[in-house]
Order: structure tokens, then C-alpha cells, then sequence
């Protein structure tokens, strides 16, 4: 077969390369290839009838909405806003199961939208209603409309300080902040073998007043999942209570196991407990209590919305559930016996509202008269049976110095607000540790106190280590009056006389009315160090198998000077328990040298 050449084309099978550059099968010169033609597509079949489709898609849903309840536990609330998440993947999950049990039908957007209007109207109509609420609640929450509304939410009454607030005794103080007590409740746990390859310490630690005694309790949990599963019988077998006086870590043994915590699992995970058993209401954090008896309890604040749907977060009564039992009910008013109902944070917001908002809305923008807000930092002090949140209150311009502050009692939210102005609590802080400077202590957020009828800042000073070195004092209205001391007594006699020679008190108050039993001892000096705090140099000893640090203060005990590493001492300190521990210090009132005698105080004394 003869072969031609075309050089305008392709080749030709049939006889040439033709001129449209393209291969043609079929042998005609000229001629392009043709696609063939795209299949209609055909509609995806519907799965039985619309009774049977509609039975799937609910099931789908409800299971899909079963696990969502089951693992994010959204209260079922029209003020809460988890409820329209909730409502909204159910939703999503109809509309889709409703397309793909229906059989897509349709072209386009529009014919998509056609298609999920006619499958899923009732859906769509409540994701709409939703909305609705949405934007109605929002509005009808929002603080510039309701500026009066939001300033109310904090009963506020004016109070005079030394009125109103008691002096209490030095061994009433609590001594302790929440990490100092995460220290040594984790020192205490370490001791016991049996418990600390399983179990762990919650960081949360609530300040009750137990049995008349300011304390802090946490609640233990598991170490990991294995462990969970293999104590998870018999419950976690003991809480923990820190003494903030004496500065004692216990750990209160039961004899039967707490069932019931954050630290479960499934259906005894307290959260989820709650949620099955009170499934509208709305929570705060819960706190871990222990009543009068030791029983420990769960508190679990109810959350309202006072405001709108979203606005005006209130506490109303609070579901006690049994740690132990899992035995719940709901309080409107509480027992006597829970201390902490109302959150700080829900008193400082409320407060902020009325600090901001009580002349008005426009007024806290522009002209800003009387607008105060809340200091940066909280504090705990025990009055009475109740415990009560302290803060600071200063001027919305931050000018480091506060016009006032507040007291709340954390059971019924009665809030007094103390007109005094004087140092904000960082600058007493600052003030504090200048005085010890040499010595790199740190001082914690301050106690509010009432001292000779002196509202006065009261904190530990720490070390490196995070124990408690000293203590501290400082006049809230002046301060640079600053006093410490290696007990709480010594530092509130310091106080007092210093009080007294800038006139501020009468000399009969300078004196403190108390009596430490002391206690003699001997030994021999392993290490020595000095410092200069006050003007006055102070020797710091340990003395060999000793934990504490004996303080002898020159101005009092001039022969200290005299004191060397390896001397065998014989000396009567103060016998106070809250400075016995490791590393902290305590007073020395008199010390003697080997061979010579005490003298009439205790008698004769020979090594």
C-alpha cells in the first residue's frame, strides 16, 4: 500500500497525515476527534420510604447528640451558652444524615439549598429561633443598656474598720500561702510509703475554718490511668488538711474511700455525676470541703444569670455531694458549716461592675468620676465562723496607692468596703522585703489585719526554698513603718513599739500580751551566719542533728558576737511550733558557753 505525505497534518492510517494535526481512527483526512458525549448524572436513590428515612436520621442524631451530652456535659439551659452549641450540632448532624438517606437531588447551589428546605425545614426553622434568642439575649444583656442593672449585682455596705473588724490573737493568723501549703501537704504525702507510688495531691486547696482553726484541705487523686483502675474500688483513701498557724500537714485516713471527685472517671466523674443528676442547672468550680465531723463534701455553687439570658453571673444556693457516697442535694441556703459559696472571682467581677458602672455607663468612658476597680491579688483571713475574701480597691488610673478595700463574706456575699487610703499591696510587699533584703526573701500577698486599731498588711517572708523564714508587718496608711521578726509575736511587738514612737499608739499598747513557753536545750554549732535587719545584727545558727535556725539577736544578746562553729552551747528558745520546721527560724532569749551556768532563770546547767 503506497504510502503520501501530507505536510499540512497528522498521519493518516488510511492514507496520509491530514491537515487538522490530530490522530484520526477512523482514516478521513481533515477531520478532528470528537469526545464523546458526558453521561447524565443519575439521582442517588433515597434509602426506603419517608418513615423509614426519618426513623434513621433521629437515630443518628440522637446517638451522635448522646455522646456529645456524655462528654462535654452542656447544661441543658437556655442562659447557658453551651446549650446552643448543643442544639446546633444536632442540627448539623440531621441535615446531614437527611441528605444522605434522602438522595441528593438537584443542580447547583441553589438546587442544593432547595433540597435541604424541603428535607430539613423543621431543623432549619430552629437553628433560626436560635439565632433569634441568641441576638435578643445578647442585647438584652449588654452592659450598656444595662450599666444600672450590673452595678447592683454586689450588695455594698461602708464600714469602719476597727469597728467592725476584731483584733485576734497572733496564734489566730493564718501563716500560709495556698503554694507554701502545696509544700508541705506534697512533704507530708512523700512520707507515706503506701500512698505516694499510687496517689497524687489535687493543687486546689480550699481555706475553711475547721474545728475553729483556719486550715487548708485538698482532696488526693489517682497517679495515672493505670492507677485509677487498680485503687478505683476501694476510692482514694484519704484528704489532706494544712494548719495555717502551726504549719502541721495531716493526712485524715477513712475508713471508707471518697467515689465521688475530679479525679474519676465516667459516670462517679463528679462533674458528670452532676450533670446526670441536675441536668439544667448551671455550676461554678466546685471546692472540696470537709464538715465539722470530717466528712468530706463536695460544694458545687449554682450559677444564675440575673441579666438578660447572659448577663449578671450570680451564685444561688450551691448541691452538697457526699466524696464519699456520691449522695448529693441542693441548698437553697447553705449549712452553716461550708465557708466558701461565692468564688473570689465572682465577688471581684461584681465589684468591678459596681466600681465602674454605679454613675453610669457614659461616666466610666468619659470623665471617669468615682470609677474605681479592684487591686491585682486576693487574700483569705478567718472572722468569726466564716472566711472572708480580701481585696484591695484603687482608683481606675492605677496610681499605686489604694483608696480602700474590701471584705466578703464567701458564705452569704455581705461585702463592707473600708474607705483607708494607704499603700497598694505590692508597694507594701516591695517595703517588706527591703527590710531583709540581704537575706532574698520574698513576700507573699498580704493579710489585711487590725493591729492596735491600725489597719495593717501582714506576709510571710519565704526563702528560695518556698518555706517561711520571717514575718512581716506594715501599716497600711504609712508604710514605711515596717516591722519583722522570726515569730509572728516578735514581729507584732516590733510593730507595736515602732507604732508607738511615731505616736500612733499610747506606749501602754506597745506591749503584746502574750506568753511563749520556751523551752533549753544544748549542743553544738554546725553552721553560723549573720545579718543586719533593723539596724540590729542578728546570728542565724544550726546546731548539728537541728532543722531550725536559732536567731540571737545582738541588740538583745550582745555576747553573740562571740559565737564560733563548733562551740557547745547551751540556750532557752521559744517554744513555738509553727518555726520548728526545716530551714525556718526561731528566738533565742538567752544562751550560755559550755561550763558556765544559766544562771536563777532555769537553774545551773553543765554539758
Amino acid at each position: 500500500m503506497p504510502f503520501s505525505f501530507d505536510f499540512g497534518g497528522g498521519f493518516n492510517p488510511a492514507g496520509g497525515f491530514h491537515t487538522n494535526g490530530g490522530f484520526n481512527p477512523g482514516g478521513s483526512a481533515g477531520e478532528g476527534f470528537t469526545p464523546p458525549p458526558k453521561r447524565p448524572r443519575k439521582p442517588r436513590k433515597a434509602i426506603g420510604s419517608a418513615f423509614t428515612r426519618t426513623l434513621i436520621n433521629l437515630g443518628v442524631t440522637l446517638a451522635v447528640g448522646l455522646a456529645y451530652f456524655y462528654l462535654a456535659l452542656p447544661a441543658l439551659n437556655f442562659h447557658a451558652e453551651e446549650f446552643y452549641v448543643f442544639v446546633f450540632l444536632l442540627c448539623a448532624v440531621y441535615c446531614v444524615c437527611a441528605v444522605l438517606t434522602s438522595g441528593f437531588q438537584g443542580e447547583g447551589i441553589r438546587g442544593y439549598a432547595r433540597f435541604v428546605k424541603k428535607q430539613c425545614a423543621v431543623p432549619f426553622l430552629v437553628v433560626l429561633a436560635l439565632i433569634a434568642a441568641i441576638a435578643v439575649g445578647a442585647v438584652s444583656s449588654w452592659v450598656v443598656l444595662r450599666a444600672g442593672a450590673y452595678s447592683e449585682l454586689l450588695p455594698l455596705q461602708t464600714g469602719d474598720f476597727t469597728a467592725e473588724v476584731e483584733e485576734i490573737s497572733y496564734d489566730q493568723i493564718p501563716m500560709l500561702d495556698e503554694d507554701s501549703a502545696a509544700r508541705l501537704g506534697s512533704r507530708k504525702l512523700g512520707e507515706l510509703s503506701d500512698m505516694v507510688s499510687q496517689f497524687e495531691i489535687l493543687d486546689t486547696y480550699t481555706q475553711i475554718n475547721y474545728k475553729g482553726r483556719p486550715v487548708r484541705v485538698t482532696s488526693l487523686a489517682y497517679g495515672d490511668l493505670i492507677k485509677w483502675f487498680t485503687n478505683r474500688s476501694e476510692g482514694l483513701p484519704a484528704y489532706l488538711v494544712i494548719d495555717m498557724v502551726s504549719q502541721e500537714a495531716e493526712v485524715v485516713r477513712l475508713g471508707e474511700g471518697m467515689k465521688y471527685t475530679t479525679a474519676e472517671h465516667f459516670g462517679r466523674n463528679l462533674y458528670r455525676h452532676l450533670r446526670f443528676h441536675y441536668p439544667t442547672m448551671m455550676f461554678d468550680e466546685p471546692v472540696f470541703e470537709i464538715d465539722e465531723d470530717g466528712i468530706p463534701y463536695w460544694v458545687c455553687p449554682r450559677i444564675v444569670r440575673t441579666i438578660g439570658l447572659f448577663g449578671g453571673v450570680d451564685v444561688r444556693g450551691a448541691v452538697l455531694v457526699n466524696a464519699i457516697t456520691g449522695e448529693s442535694a441542693y441548698y437553697a441556703e447553705v449549712p452553716s458549716w461550708v465557708d466558701r459559696l461565692y468564688s473570689a472571682d465572682i465577688i471581684i467581677q461584681q465589684y468591678d461592675y459596681y466600681g465602674m458602672y454605679h454613675n453610669g455607663f457614659l461616666n466610666s468612658m468619659f470623665g471617669q468620676r468615682d470609677v474605681t476597680v479592684t487591686t491585682e491579688g486576693k487574700n483569705y483571713i478567718a472572722i468569726g465562723d466564716d472566711v472572708y475574701m480580701y481585696t484591695g480597691v484603687t482608683s481606675v488610673t492605677s496610681d499605686e496607692s489604694n483608696i480602700g478595700f474590701i471584705l466578703s463574706n464567701q458564705r452569704t456575699k455581705e461585702t463592707h468596703f473600708y474607705s483607708i487610703a494607704g499603700a497598694e499591696e505590692y508597694s507594701a510587699m516591695d517595703s517588706a522585703q527591703s527590710q531583709v533584703q540581704q537575706m532574698n526573701y520574698k513576700a507573699t500577698f498580704p493579710l489585711l489585719l487590725n493591729i492596735a486599731d491600725q489597719p495593717t498588711y501582714f506576709m510571710t517572708l519565704k526563702g528560695a526554698d518556698g518555706l517561711v523564714k520571717m514575718y512581716a508587718m506594715v501599716n497600711v496608711q504609712q508604710y514605711d513603718i515596717v516591722a519583722t521578726g522570726s515569730t509572728v509575736a516578735e514581729c507584732e511587738t516590733g510593730y507595736r513599739q515602732t507604732l508607738a514612737r511615731r505616736g500612733l499608739i499610747a506606749a501602754g499598747e506597745a506591749s503584746v500580751d502574750v506568753t511563749l513557753e520556751t523551752q533549753t536545750a544544748e549542743g553544738v554549732i554546725a553552721e553560723i551566719r549573720s545579718a543586719v535587719i533593723g539596724g540590729n545584727t542578728h546570728y542565724y545558727v544550726r546546731m548539728e542533728r537541728g532543722v531550725a535556725y536559732l536567731d540571737f539577736n545582738t541588740a538583745e544578746l550582745p555576747r553573740a558576737v562571740l559565737l564560733d562553729k563548733g562551740d557547745h552551747i547551751g540556750y532557752r528558745y521559744v517554744s513555738d511550733s509553727a518555726n520548728l520546721t526545716e530551714n525556718s527560724i526561731t528566738q533565742v532569749r538567752s544562751f550560755w558557753f559550755q561550763g558556765e551556768e544559766e544562771g536563777a532563770e532555769a537553774g545551773d546547767w553543765q554539758s
